[in-house]
């Protein structure tokens, strides 16, 4: 068993999830940050925590939990070491510019196009599933702020996606 040290059955657990809590990752950062760094990070942290686990919700419920508190750690403290706030996406998005390097105009470009607020409720409520009282909890901002970056996500996904 993985909580008790077994190296083989936490590689086999890290097997079966990696795949989703990379993709999770890469969402997430858009470009900010290396997604196969935080998710060997990520799985670091399982290990070391997998005496946490109680088994009340299913494994991968609380590794993904584990995974969203990490990235949103992550990106707290970049944006502490960067010392800024990136409101720039905006501006481009809205002016209707052609994404930088002439990428095309799919649905994964213009999630990392997003604003980092706004990118990160849309990631955890549309693609991860996750109701706005849970993401406020995660990420430390009313439910109402939840919302507001939704719609602020889906407008300039629109707009991004009609040109």
């Amino acid at each position: 068993m993985a909580a008790s040290g077994d190296q083989r059955a936490f590689e086999r657990l890290y097997r079966l999830h990696v795949a989703r809590i990379h993709s999770l990752a890469r969402r997430m950062v858009a470009g900010d940050g290396d997604p196969d760094e935080l998710t060997q990070d990520i799985f670091v942290r399982a290990w070391e925590r997998l005496g946490t686990y109680r088994g009340e919700a299913a494994f991968s419920t609380w590794l993904h939990r584990l995974a969203v508190n990490a990235i949103l750690n992550w990106r707290r403290s970049e944006a502490g070491a960067r010392g800024r706030i990136e409101e720039g996406a905006d501006a481009e998005l809205i002016a209707g510019r052609p994404p930088a390097g002439g990428e095309g105009l799919d649905l994964e470009n213009a999630i990392a196009k997003l604003p980092p607020g706004a990118r990160q409720v849309f990631v955890l409520h549309d693609v991860e599933g996750f109701k706005h009282e849970e993401i406020a909890t995660m990420t430390g901002v009313t439910p109402g702020t939840s919302k507001a970056q939704l719609h602020r996500a889906r407008m300039l996904l629109r707009a991004h996606l009609e040109r």
